[in-house]
């Protein structure tokens, strides 16, 4: 794989506007999702990833690149189904490089990977197999120096053994991608789940996970637990954005970007405190 180095973000104290009145007081801020706009993009399938002026919204196999502003397409980028990829899921955009995760879904037994795009040129720079390791990867992010990935697992014709959405897990990675930690999902998102798993997922700027499932028109702001190992979930917000991979703007953190898988569209919403 191509390596591109990992660095620590500069993020303005105005990004952590909507978060920061309630998180001073040492308790969660309560949030609401609110309908900004909406535009079309047809590889919008699984998710939209977000740099400082592209959206990126991304299929199976496909990507197109589309301004903010105006929603006008300007690149892409797409293979055949299985040469080489099969099934990308969500996406994330640092120093110029796009990384998505990718798997066999619905295959089995599960292989997965990280795949990368040079951001300016829409072409395929590198990729990074588990191979077969830990469940399918739906979705990663970057912080302080670490790549965490979560695996996601099924209930239904694509599950392995006796695995189900319980044995989903979010794994940290070194920038070698040599494993640390390791997390599960708390009971009250897994039941929440149905046959499917966890798809997205971003860290906000006060270090909590904003997380999607599959189908639900739900947020789940999940945080790292004091002790043990499972995620602590904090909120459910509601949304308009029915699961899959979601983006936060890095220039406006209030601002999230979401897909309308049915419709293919993607979705722009607000954040704020209650």
């Amino acid at each position: 794989m191509h390596k591109h180095p990992i660095r620590l973000l500069t993020r303005r104290a105005a990004l952590a506007a909507p978060f920061a009145a309630l998180a001073l007081r040492g308790a969660p801020a309560r949030l609401r999702c609110e309908e900004v706009r909406r535009f079309a993009a047809p590889e919008a399938g699984q998710a939209v990833a977000a740099d400082e002026e592209f959206l990126y919204a991304i299929g199976n196999h496909a990507i197109g690149k589309y301004e903010k502003k105006t929603g006008k397409r300007v690149a892409g980028w797409a293979c055949e189904n299985g040469k080489p990829l099969i099934h990308l899921d969500s996406g994330i955009v640092r120093e110029g490089i796009l990384y998505c995760t990718h798997s066999n879904y619905p295959g089995v037994p599960m292989v997965s990977s990280i795949e990368t795009w040079d951001v300016r040129t829409m072409q395929h720079s590198g990729s990074h197999s588990f191979g077969i390791f830990s469940g399918s990867a739906t979705w990663m992010d970057m912080r302080n120096g670490y790549r965490y990935v979560t695996f996601a697992h099924y209930r239904g014709p694509s599950d392995e053994a006796t695995r189900d959405p319980r044995w989903t897990a979010l794994i940290q990675f070194d920038g070698d991608w040599r494993q640390r930690e390791a997390w599960v999902y708390p009971e009250e998102v897994v039941s929440r789940l149905g046959v499917m798993s966890v798809s997205g997922g971003v860290f906000a700027p006060d270090g909590r996970l904003y997380c999607t499932g599959h189908d639900n028109a739900e947020v789940y702001v999940l945080r790292f637990p004091e002790g043990g190992s499972v995620l602590v979930l904090d909120e459910i917000v509601p949304t308009m954005i029915h699961g899959q991979g979601i983006a936060l703007d890095p220039n406006d953190a209030g601002l999230l970007y979401g897909i309308d898988r049915p419709k293919k569209e993607i979705i722009v919403a607000r954040l704020s405190a209650l």
